[in-house]
């Protein structure tokens, strides 16, 4: 077992000070409704209701909660409309292809997946006092008067955890499907459909309600009285979510090659083996916590995304990724545990030909922590030959001999506040006794294994390794001289200011990715200004510091040791100091937001 450095340099904290529940608050005086009250509260509002869910609502649940709350209403499941199972199947099949993880990028709406005549048929049969349940119930919308649209939404890391558990994509046969194979219909078709029909119920919704917290917690038994806000307070509580340094809800998965710093440091479970993953920036997978008078309901934070771009991301980045949030922030955690896979991302050409995505998963590994041993694998050794490496790799992957990685690829060194950039194309891999902030682009999903150590997944089944795709994507002449004198050591000190204290850095990334990073040293205090675009932060060294508005815009907010946060482009001006509970003499943060985006990039 390795000694972390963290256990000697000052950036050490105390367990359990990172907050796994950051909440955004509600606006005063809006309240969250639970339990029959809700819905009661909602059918005062129309004679008919119209609950949209998103796919992976527990539908039974759902139904069986409204028909105890409003015994005398009619219940109308609006997917009796839907076309038939087979029909949708053939439909999306050249979406899914028959490749375990990949698939195409769908670009149908929900409609499409109706029958229209009979959803005229379900409009004309519906009267007073009827609650129309199921996806697409605001389909109806247009057929019927005095309705009311009750949106039950749903985080996707929520949908993933039923997912694994037995539950089945929208309408399908497939519990016992494998995992990849049900993400894989979720990420490419059915989000991403679902997402551009919630997107047009926003400015009009009339209530919210938290899926999350509808599922029976064992057969037969009642599920929690789930929290049902306005539609009202959900848009003002967006608005000022854009206004407002903030977090979204981490949340954290074990891997085959996870470690043990996370569940040391952050204070998780301790029952459990390992933690490899934490989201703690992926906002298309991440929730937010509204909370206010009531307690606190769960969103998708993806929807802060899709309601206030402009005011989130700022101008120019939106219009260059839409409502997309581009920079990714996560942990991969492999102190005492093992290598991540040997992998390549995709160039953006072929992501955008082959997959349909219109950029790729450029990315960087800053060392939070690591051990003595710890080393980054990046890039081709000098004088490799391709086709030996790639036969090398086809033979490992058939089982017949491990794959000599220390041949073919470099390994360095990788020390705490070390940064290596890594853009598409690069051979690359964090080797065991690591703690890595990872920051990135965000479509994670577009990773080709190339080998993995001879491992199999924490199911039991061979992680899939992609070699084709690999093969087309790798960056041959990334080796040793180029990754030395383009990815290593980058570091370039930009400010020094003797009487404040702070030391701004670039710390990356190179000239091919899209973001940019900056490190500040300080002890007191640094300035910030978002320049007109979203900033991303983690704080990398120190206990704790406070993130303040010079101007009082925003109250003061508290972030610890390794916590992310995002300041939206709006706020503008900004100042991250110590604390009165600060004991840390030196803080430091990582910066990370859009190249070109900023106002002063003209």
């Amino acid at each position: 077992m390795t000694t972390p450095i963290s256990d000697m340099h000052e950036g050490h904290t105390e367990r359990g000070r990172y907050d796994t529940q950051p909440t955004v608050p509600l606006p005063s005086g809006e309240r969250i409704l639970r339990g029959a009250a809700a819905w009661q509260a909602a059918a005062e509002t129309a004679t008919t209701l119209l609950v949209d869910t998103y796919p992976g609502v527990d539908i039974p649940a759902l139904t069986a909660q409204i028909r105890a709350a409003l015994p005398e209403w009619t219940i109308v499941d609006v997917e009796e409309a839907a076309r038939p199972v087979a029909e949708v199947e053939q439909l999306i099949a050249p979406n899914l292809t028959d490749d375990r993880v990949f698939g195409i990028m769908s670009h149908f709406t929900l409609a499409d997946f109706y029958d229209q005549e009979r959803l005229a048929e379900t409009a004309d049969r519906i009267g007073e006092h009827t609650v129309v349940v199921g996806w697409g119930a605001a389909l109806l919308a247009d057929h019927l008067a005095d309705t009311a649209t009750i949106l039950v939404d749903m985080a996707r890391w929520e949908i993933q955890l039923r997912l694994r558990a037995g539950a089945t994509n929208w309408r399908a046969d497939n519990a016992g499907e494998d995992i990849l194979r049900k993400y894989k219909r979720g990420f490419f078709v059915e989000w991403r459909v679902a997402d551009r029909h919630k997107r047009a119920l926003f400015d009009t919704v009339d209530f919210v309600v938290d899926g999350n917290a509808i599922a029976p917690a064992e057969p037969h038994a009642e599920s929690p009285e789930a929290g049902m806000i306005s539609g009202d307070a959900f848009r003002s509580a967006l608005r000022g979510a854009a206004t407002r340094p903030f977090r979204v809800v981490p949340f954290f998965d074990p891997g085959v090659w996870g470690g043990q710093w996370m569940k040391n440091r952050i204070g998780l479970d301790p029952s459990k083996d390992n933690y490899a993953w934490c989201f703690d920036c992926v906002p298309e997978e991440n929730s937010l916590l509204l909370e206010g008078d009531g307690g606190v309901i769960e969103i998708p934070s993806l929807d802060l995304v899709f309601s206030q771009p402009v005011e989130l991301l700022g101008a120019k980045t939106f219009a260059r990724f839409g409502a997309e949030f581009p920079i990714r922030f996560d942990f991969l955690d492999t102190m005492d545990g093992g290598n991540l896979s040997l992998q390549v991302h995709p160039l953006t050409d072929y992501i955008r030909d082959t997959f349909g995505m219109p950029y790729t998963q450029d990315e960087s590994y800053y060392l939070l922590d690591a051990g003595d041993d710890a080393v980054v694998y990046l890039g081709t050794k000098n004088g490799t030959d391709r086709d030996a490496m790639l036969a090398d790799l086809t033979t490992a992957q058939q089982g017949e001999v491990p794959f000599p990685a220390e041949k073919y690829v470099n390994a360095y060194p990788a020390r705490a506040h070390d940064h290596f950039a890594i853009p598409a194309g690069t051979v690359h891999a964090s080797g065991a006794n690591s703690m890595v902030l990872e920051i990135s682009a965000t479509p994670f999903i577009f990773t080709f294994k190339l080998w993995d150590w001879g491992r199999v997944g924490l199911d039991g089944i061979p992680r899939p390794v992609h070699l084709a795709h690999g093969s087309r994507n790798i960056q041959w002449d990334r080796d040793t001289d180029w990754v030395e004198e383009n990815l290593i050591d980058q570091v370039e000190t930009l400010h020094v200011d003797d009487v404040t204290g702070v030391t701004e850095e670039r710390t990356g990334l190179h000239a091919l990715e899209f973001i940019e990073t900056r490190r500040h040293w300080f002890t007191q205090g640094a300035d910030h200004d978002t320049d007109g675009t979203v900033n991303v932060l983690n704080l990398v060294e120190g206990d704790e510091a406070r993130v303040v508005s010079p101007t009082g815009a925003f109250e003061p907010y508290v972030v610890h040791y390794a916590e992310t946060f995002i300041v939206p482009a709006a706020v503008g001006a900004y100042r991250i100091e110590r604390t009165e509970n600060t004991r840390s003499p030196r803080l430091a943060t990582i910066k990370a937001y859009v190249r070109g985006s900023r106002a002063s990039d003209n």
